[in-house]
């Protein structure tokens, strides 16, 4: 009678070695080993590195293949969680086993025999099996969603981050930072494609986490669209907030997120198309400024609704430079940027560090009261002083607790109080600065109606009010002629 003809097989989940028990050179070893000491027939060797989570695996299906045409009736493997963690590999080897086709299952862990009660623990085998990848999954994934909760990246750390080890968290790329800063903040203009900034990206020599090769067009748009750059975690279809730093700000990302908007629409920009429309109203007469082409030219003029009009025509070519010169005036560039926000990290640090003294000294009286009303408490109940004097002292030791409560709590808020304000005053006026800069004339319009107000065209030249805070850094930064309007607030004409 020919001997049993078996096929050794080791399988590992992932192409992590760490992340193995035993490592398939190792199954292989001892399986060797222990196909020697049974004087079993090893005719083949098969190895896999694949889950055995979903069926599919291209190995197991050779070695099911084999066994189905007769070559092979005997499998040896280190456990049956090897061959199977599903229903459906399984179930192929019991119904193997049942046709005869595949005669035995050696294990150096677990013990078979070709018997209905074998087949039985071979199938609770599988089962355990099973549960045991199932039930990994479901903690995996609360752990994933305990991270989020708690603000931290669950994963491999996206572009631009790297992965703390200490900590568990993400950590910014120093290296890389400046670079992905200056790609959003040049998207953002509105001139550039994704391409244009690929293209940009390979010149600075940005390339994948690990390192062999440039960004893609793919890549490239799915960073300039993730918010992880500017503080939230989007994960598994949520959104969550999230402890890293942030590499950008919220107004860089949402210009970015308007760009990919306006490319995205319906191309509307027919020939009487004009950006500027619907901005300013004339000087003279209080009608709407709209605009026509001429010859070639465009023509911004008062709409006239009210009869005839002395407000010249003043040509696009002229009237549109105005409104980037506006915006110029209050942007910050890239010198200023980084100087103003460098100033506003030192006194943020400094507030910071004299609002925690406050806090800390806050809480070691709050410690005290604390060891205090737990004296009380041992005096009362001793007898050392009456229920009156117990009851007095209390009172007057919760008030002192809740005032300092209140105390610390405010002080928590000092610490965001203006400074906050003041970052995003500061990347408003870098974005201010981008826009005026680049070639996006529907984000110029937007961005200057909502820093300014009543806005005109007197003798071809547009004039407005600079709303507060824009107008007292438009008077300080510039040089130029300008008249009180009401409130005291600067008018500029350009």
């Amino acid at each position: 009678m020919m001997p049993t003809q078996y096929i050794l097989y080791a399988r590992k989940s992932s192409d992590s070695e760490e992340r193995q028990v035993r490592s398939i050179e190792a199954q292989i070893r001892e399986l060797k080993e222990f196909a020697a000491r049974e004087g079993l027939h090893v005719v083949d060797v098969f190895t896999e590195s694949k889950t055995a989570k979903v069926p599919g695996r291209e190995v197991f299906g050779q070695l099911i293949s084999r066994i189905e045409s007769g070559e092979v009736d005997g499998v040896l493997a280190w456990h049956p969680d090897r061959l199977a963690r599903n229903s459906v590999d399984g179930g192929q080897i019991v119904y193997l086993l049942d046709c005869q086709k595949l005669k035995e299952l050696k294990f150096p862990t677990f013990w078979f025999e070709n018997t209905p009660q074998g087949k039985f623990m071979l199938n609770i085998a599988f089962g355990q099996s099973k549960y045991y990848v199932d039930n990994l999954s479901e903690n995996v994934k609360r752990g994933i969603r305990q991270k989020l909760r708690r603000g931290e990246w669950p994963a491999f750390a996206p572009f631009g981050y790297i992965n703390d080890s200490k900590t568990k968290t993400i950590v910014v790329d120093e290296e890389r930072r400046p670079f992905l800063r200056r790609l959003f903040d040049d998207f953002a203009t509105g001139k550039y494609s994704i391409a244009d900034m690929r293209n940009k990206a390979r010149e600075w020599g940005l390339v994948t986490a690990k390192g062999n090769r440039s960004l893609s067009l793919t890549e490239t748009r799915r960073i300039l669209q993730n918010p992880v750059y500017y503080g939230l975690l989007r994960y598994g279809g949520e959104t969550h907030v999230g402890k890293h730093e942030p590499i950008i700000s919220k107004e860089i990302f949402d210009a970015c997120q308007q760009v990919f908007e306006r490319r995205c629409r319906p191309h509307r920009h027919r020939k009487g198309w004009f950006p500027f429309v619907g901005l300013a109203k004339c000087s003279f007469c209080g009608c709407s400024i709209t605009a026509e082409r001429q010859k070639g030219r465009d023509y911004y003029r008062c709409s006239k609704k009210r009869g005839k009009c002395p407000e010249p025509f003043v040509r696009g070519d002229v009237f549109e430079p105005q409104v980037a010169t506006a915006l110029r005036r209050i942007g910050f560039n890239d010198e200023v940027y980084e100087k103003v926000l460098t100033a506003w990290t030192h006194e943020r640090e400094g507030s910071s560090q004299l609002i925690e003294n406050n806090q800390r000294q806050i809480k070691e009286k709050l410690s005290e009261i604390a060891l205090k009303l737990d004296r009380l408490l041992d005096l009362n109940l001793s007898g050392h002083i009456s229920a009156d004097e117990y009851a007095a002292k209390k009172e007057l030791f919760l008030n002192q607790r809740l005032q300092l409560e209140g105390e610390l709590k405010k002080s928590q808020g000092e610490v965001t109080g203006w400074l906050e304000p003041a970052k995003e005053f500061i990347e408003a006026a870098r974005k201010a600065y981008l826009l005026a800069t680049g070639d996006d004339k529907t984000a110029q319009k937007d961005f200057l109606k909502k820093i300014g107000s009543n806005f005109s065209v007197s003798q071809r030249t547009l004039e407005f009010d600079y709303d507060f805070p824009w107008s007292a850094l438009a008077r300080r930064a510039q040089n130029e002629k300008w008249r009180r309007g009401r409130d005291s607030n600067p008018r500029y004409s350009y």
